[in-house]
């Protein structure tokens, strides 16, 4: 039988599944894709918390809604860190990262136009849930090497110890399931 967490987001209740990360570890799956309730509530209250921001930066997972539901509400430019190089992108830069829900380390870059875009201007990066930090990380890093100005990181949920964490805002903590 298959177990849920319940949560309220942003006044939103959800059922999420729990899922097995290891034999001695499970979280509480939060899937953003899809849902457009949750989305836009959670962008209305983050941005009651979050400075003036120029553009919004996420990496390339669940986050690309959120990512895109900031820019229409604010009309702010978002730009995604991919997950591998595209041809349209000129002189990419890259940095390593590894998160909670993937197998493998991997890459993210962005490209001239998205450091241009970002040089000098007061950058938000967005992430669905932050856990470890290895993305946030990885996507300060790709900022920080682009020359932006990071104002702040926010994320719908923090989950396990990143509710702790003094240099993100979120909107609800996230426990994690030990076995």
């Amino acid at each position: 039988m298959k177990k849920y967490y319940d949560i309220t987001i942003a006044g939103i209740k959800r059922k999420l599944p729990l899922c097995a990360v290891n034999d001695k570890l499970d979280i509480a799956a939060f899937v953003l894709f899809g849902d457009v309730e949750i989305t836009i509530a959670a962008t209305t209250e983050l941005l009651k918390k979050l400075p003036e921001f120029d553009v919004i930066v996420t990496p390339e997972a669940k986050s690309i809604p959120l990512a895109y539901e900031f820019s229409r509400q604010t009309g702010k430019p978002y730009i995604v860190a991919r997950k591998g190089i595209k041809v349209y992108m000129i002189n990419p830069i890259s940095v390593d990262v590894r998160s909670i829900t993937t197998a493998h380390p991997q890459k993210l870059y962005i490209g001239e136009d998205e450091v241009n875009m970002m040089k000098g201007k007061r950058v938000l990066i967005v992430d669905d849930v932050i856990s470890t930090g290895e993305s946030l990380e990885a996507v300060r890093e790709l900022v920080n090497t682009a020359g932006g100005n990071i104002i702040a990181s926010c994320a719908i949920l923090a989950e396990g110890d990143a509710e702790k964490r003094d240099d993100i805002i979120f909107l609800e903590p996230l426990p994690l399931f030990f076995k």
